[in-house]
């Protein structure tokens, strides 16, 4: 294992707690979740925009084929859209559907959105369940993809209809194939770190983690960079789950994506913890960069 590491550089602090990293239209999108912003940067981090403001959490984004800017609502599991004018509608309610507050989301080219939730309640404690991934079509509707996931995260979307999901309290990454309806089917590990904790509290769980993959994202090579939430590190990992690579930012790392001018650069979201009630009352969240070798998939 290797680290493609020459220097760590901050390119926007003084956040609350950054998540969903985003590489767009030239700019670095993220979510400030308890300041309840969408944001978006240049590569260096200057010219910082509030791009949406969502009232109930922001998290996972994307965009549809016309350019509006979609993006999840985490406390009452909708999924918003941005209009021309700059107003946020409901997109979808899937409040009837998910078991916990939604999460991340990727958006495919035809403007379908597959999105993951907790599956319980975790910043107060309850026992870990799992989860479900809900597809949203452009109209709205909604349909079960997935099921059996253990805090599906991050969602990606690669070549030739692959689907990897990154479960977080699994210790491991699934892989579905996703046929031209948008349907996923033939699910199976795709990188195990360790078994499937058998412990169901979140402070056991958290025990019996090898690697607890959050945020991450493909490159051009297949490589998946995953933040792994307990070990303070972002590693790239390749089917199989060998890890080739590994960063670690001097801090806990939650997210990344890899964008830049180049496509070389891997943005990533770090803060001191995942507490709720600690980040509400701090800043200590930020973005920082790293040069790598392989570039964004894509």
């Amino acid at each position: 294992m290797s680290s493609p590491v020459t220097t760590v550089t901050t390119v926007a602090d003084g956040f609350t707690f950054t998540e969903a990293p985003r590489w767009h239209d030239s700019r670095l999108w993220f979510a400030d979740f308890y300041s309840g912003r969408v944001m978006s940067v240049r590569e260096d981090g200057a010219d910082a925009r509030v791009e949406a403001v969502v009232q109930r959490q922001p998290s996972g984004m994307g965009w549809l084929p016309d350019g509006r800017l979609l993006v999840v609502s985490m406390h009452d599991r909708r999924v918003l859209r941005r209009e021309p004018d700059g107003t946020l509608v409901t997109h979808a309610d899937l409040s009837g559907h998910a078991t916990g507050h939604l999460n991340d989301m990727a958006v495919d080219a035809d403007g379908r959105a597959y999105v993951g939730d907790f599956g319980f309640d975790l910043m107060n404690g309850a026992p870990l369940e799992p989860a479900a991934v809900h597809r949203v079509d452009p109209d709205g509707a909604v349909t079960e993809v997935a099921s059996g996931l253990w805090f599906p995260n991050a969602i990606n979307l690669g070549a030739d209809g692959l689907v990897l999901v990154n479960e977080t309290f699994g210790n491991r990454v699934s892989a579905f194939d996703r046929a031209a309806d948008g349907g996923l089917s033939n699910h199976r590990v795709w990188a195990e770190f360790g078994p499937v904790p058998a412990e169901r509290s979140v402070a056991g769980a958290l025990g019996q983690l090898v690697a607890a993959p959050d945020g991450g994202c493909l490159d051009a090579e297949g490589g998946l960079w995953v933040a792994d939430a307990i070990g303070g590190r972002v590693i790239r990992v390749v089917e199989g789950g060998r890890i080739t690579d590994e960063i670690r930012p001097g801090t806990n790392a939650y997210a990344c994506a890899l964008g830049g001018a180049s496509g070389r650069t891997l943005f990533i979201c770090t803060a001191p913890d995942f507490d709720e009630r600690a980040r509400r009352a701090a800043r200590d969240g930020r973005i920082v960069a790293v040069p790598v070798r392989v570039p964004a998939a894509g």
